[in-house]
């Protein structure tokens, strides 16, 4: 559904309000301090270890945002998988021998680093709520939703996003890209304030509320509430965190910058969505066109000569396949 129309801010915080959440002040002494500080360094290499054997081939161009859908949990489990193998990197000293991680199902967090075989059931070192990103899905930002109440995450706790591509992007082995890491009770927390103190409503009645779960705690029973519930959310947008100012902006501006096959991700999402199944085969020629002309104003000398050739060898195949 759309997002609520921005017509006016009703409340914005002031001297009075709310302070702007941050990252929770962690214990130094704690083993799973260190641990964590560890694992974001190993997380930020991902891109170096992260390994997706098959190849993916035959997808329609048109189609190709669906594979957020069918190998986003491959793609998850791949990244638990790499986590595993680094273990040299995340406990070199072997304090955490036994420990391993894990995905569990319908459950938060989606990870958990746990050693299994105790009297008193696993004993869960920290968790990970682990969501992937295909750069070239439809959105062009992450559409998960994360409306987990803070108080069911542990403060060593993270909140990973993974993006993603294809090598060939159209075609190729899945690669991933820097993933952002941040801790997952600070991101509910941020995500409550923006909702109830920044974001922008349509009128003063808005209901800004958010409501919490009683008793929640981290590492929750799959039958446990956890989920965070606004009073009102007439756009369908509360758990969005893409689209809470301030969270991970730069973080998908960053992304969207990167270059595949000497090709930006936002310029690769532009040129597939303009090709839908419905395109008129002239609108789409005078868009590409129109995109080369902004181009050529706002892109050094040396990236038009590369981009020059591209957009004709594209028009050129579009050509063709109309006289075909």
């Amino acid at each position: 559904m759309a997002e609520e129309t921005p017509i006016s801010v009703i409340e914005q915080p002031g001297d009075n309000g709310p302070s702007e959440p941050i990252e929770p002040d962690l214990d130094p002494g704690d083993r799973r301090t260190q641990l964590q500080a560890r694992l974001r360094t190993v997380l930020v290499g991902l891109p170096a270890f992260f390994e997706f054997d098959n190849h993916i081939a035959g997808v329609e161009a048109t189609d190709l945002h669906a594979l957020n859908t069918l190998l986003g949990a491959a793609i998850e489990g791949q990244v638990v998988k790499a986590l595993n193998q680094q273990r040299a990197l995340w406990d070199p000293d072997d304090e955490w021998l036994g420990y391993t991680f894990e995905r569990q199902s319908q459950r938060f967090p989606d990870v958990l680093l746990t050693k299994k075989g105790g009297d008193s059931g696993p004993d869960i070192a920290l968790g990970v709520e682990l969501k992937g990103w295909f750069l070239l899905a439809k959105e062009g930002e992450p559409s998960f939703r994360f409306g987990t109440t803070p108080a069911a995450c542990a403060d060593h706790d993270l909140l990973v996003v993974v993006p993603w591509y294809l090598d060939n992007v159209l075609s190729g082995s899945p690669s991933a890209a820097e993933p952002f890491v941040v801790s997952a009770r600070w991101a509910a927390e941020y995500r409550n304030y923006y909702w109830e103190h920044t974001r922008r409503v349509r009128g003063p009645n808005v209901d800004r509320t958010v409501h919490h779960p009683e008793g929640a705690h981290p590492y929750p029973t799959k039958d446990e509430l956890t989920l965070d519930v606004p009073g009102y959310d007439g756009g369908g947008n509360f758990g969005r965190v893409a689209r809470v100012s301030g969270l991970m902006d730069n973080f998908v501006k960053q992304s969207n910058e990167l270059e595949v096959l000497g090709i930006s991700v936002g310029d690769w999402n532009w040129f597939l969505r303009i090709h839908s199944d419905q395109a008129d085969p002239a609108e789409v020629r005078m868009q590409l066109f129109q995109q080369l002309e902004q181009r050529k104003k706002q892109l050094s000398a040396k990236k038009v000569e590369r981009l020059n050739p591209l957009m004709q060898a594209l028009v050129d195949a579009w050509d063709d396949d109309d006289l075909g």
